[in-house]
């Protein structure tokens, strides 16, 4: 993913400063240099890093900070905090971006959008992931205009397995939406999907047809997709795209392969529209609920820890220790080698790593194939543990060193890797205590003798 180039400059500067003796003007200042650099090389609105830049010096005025503040993690907070609100629409959670599809009615999404931003895929992405998490779903193809669209759709319906419906003979596609929308409906699905034609903001007849087929299948939610290759020209076309129909939020494609993802994220977030989900890669799983906070923490090599705890939710794996143990605030070795086992078997390992705090900077550094590798070692390290050892916080290994040696001859590996683990295992474990919430418990107990 390109972004994470942006996601390790911004990272790095934010670890010079957090390494440097003294943090004073000088040293936020060079840390600004070159974040707002990054972002200004990402396709960022020159404007929007201006007020990115002057907000984050106002919330670090050394003159107004007393003598015993911690003035790194003054800074930290205050990029992270301003790197939310630059990809922030700031809309009412109330609105069409708020929507939220419910099992116990039938929901009807409609995608718009320009002619190859990747629309069909992307109905097809969503279904997936709504039919993941329980829903019965739908396909309708409306679009009647580009050749070979149907069969597109079919094939990928097919694939994911999700009921679709389409004509070969029929040419009107308002007709063909009314009566994919009405067999669904009467068949009780609880949420359909309707793909219509791309089009350009300069055909009126296309734009006409859009609003036909709406009217006539009343979409509780219409999402138009971007291709988020356009960089800061996000901003015109949906605003282009706003005059002409009524959508209420945006999904942007092709984030796994662009520079410019950053200014269309920034871009589209200026025009106070909702972007409810990324694409990030080719393949029907690669679509992510977008949230700011989550967004960011991603892209700086935090993590995301709620993304990868509802992602484990949707497929059928034993997870009922560890997802136990997330909700009272604990993260044992053992769990940590569960997560990394299921990892392994939810699809490509770049997409899950960047999940996991730290893992994406690794995989950034030396590869997927190396990082594969090293997956497989970590996974050979933790199963010559004893059940001991799997079954703590990993403090036992600071009070009795001689296991990590141990531990290290018995899986073929180094003791730096061993302690690379360890200290991986002690970042996601106070990443799930703060999950955990007011479930977290005091200290651990054994849970195994």
């Amino acid at each position: 993913m390109v972004l994470a180039d942006l996601g390790r400059r911004i990272n790095s500067a934010m670890s010079e400063l957090t390494r440097s003796n003294v943090v004073d003007e000088k040293a936020v200042d060079n840390m600004l240099r070159e974040v707002c650099s990054a972002l200004l090389e990402s396709d960022v609105n020159i404007k929007l890093v201006a007020t990115l830049r002057n907000n984050i010096k106002k919330k670090i005025n050394f003159k107004e900070l007393g003598p015993n503040v911690n003035r790194r993690r003054i800074a930290q907070k205050a990029i992270f905090d301003e790197l939310c609100a630059l990809v922030d629409p700031h809309v009412d959670e109330k609105g069409d971006g708020g929507f939220k599809p419910r099992k116990d009615r039938c929901n009807v999404i409609m995608f718009v959008g320009l002619q190859g931003a990747g629309k069909t895929t992307s109905c097809t992405k969503l279904a997936l992931w709504y039919h993941r998490r329980g829903f019965k779903v739908g396909l309708v193809c409306a679009d009647t205009f580009r050749a070979g669209a149907f069969d597109q759709l079919k094939q990928n319906a097919i694939k994911a397995k999700i009921p679709y419906y389409g004509s070969y003979t029929e040419t009107d596609p308002v007709v063909v939406a009314a009566e994919g929308v009405a067999r669904f409906k009467q068949e009780k699905f609880n949420l359909i999907i309707v793909d219509t034609s791309g089009r350009h903001r300069q055909e009126t007849e296309l734009f006409a047809e859009m609003v036909q087929i709406s009217q006539t299948v009343k979409p509780n939610q219409t999402i138009m997709v971007l291709d988020a290759s356009i960089g800061q020209a996000a901003e015109s076309q949906s605003k282009a795209f706003k005059e002409s129909s009524d959508f209420g939020a945006i999904i942007l494609t092709k984030m796994d392969g662009h520079a410019k993802g950053g200014g269309a994220i920034s871009a589209v977030a200026a025009t106070n529209t909702p972007i409810v989900f990324i694409g990030t890669g080719e393949h029907i799983h690669d679509i992510e609920p977008f949230t700011p906070e989550q967004f960011v923490s991603k892209l700086l090599g935090m993590g995301d820890m709620k993304g990868l705890v509802d992602h484990v939710k949707t497929l059928n794996l034993d997870q009922k220790e560890t997802m136990k143990h997330i909700e009272q605030g604990i993260f044992t070795v053992r769990d940590l080698r569960d997560q990394m086992s299921n990892i392994m078997k939810m699809g490509p390992l770049s997409k899950m790593a960047g999940m996991i705090p730290g893992m994406s900077q690794m995989m950034g550094q030396i590869g997927e194939e190396e990082s594969d590798n090293r997956f497989k070692r970590m996974m050979y390290i933790m199963d010559s543990m004893t059940e001991k050892e799997l079954d703590s916080d990993g403090k036992i290994f600071v009070a009795e060193p001689t296991r990590i040696t141990r531990v290290a001859k018995g899986s073929g590996t180094s003791v730096v890797e061993v302690e690379q683990l360890l200290s991986q295992q002690r970042t996601m474990a106070k990443m799930v205590k703060q999950v955990g919430g007011k479930k977290a418990r005091p200290k651990m107990k054994r849970l195994r003798a």
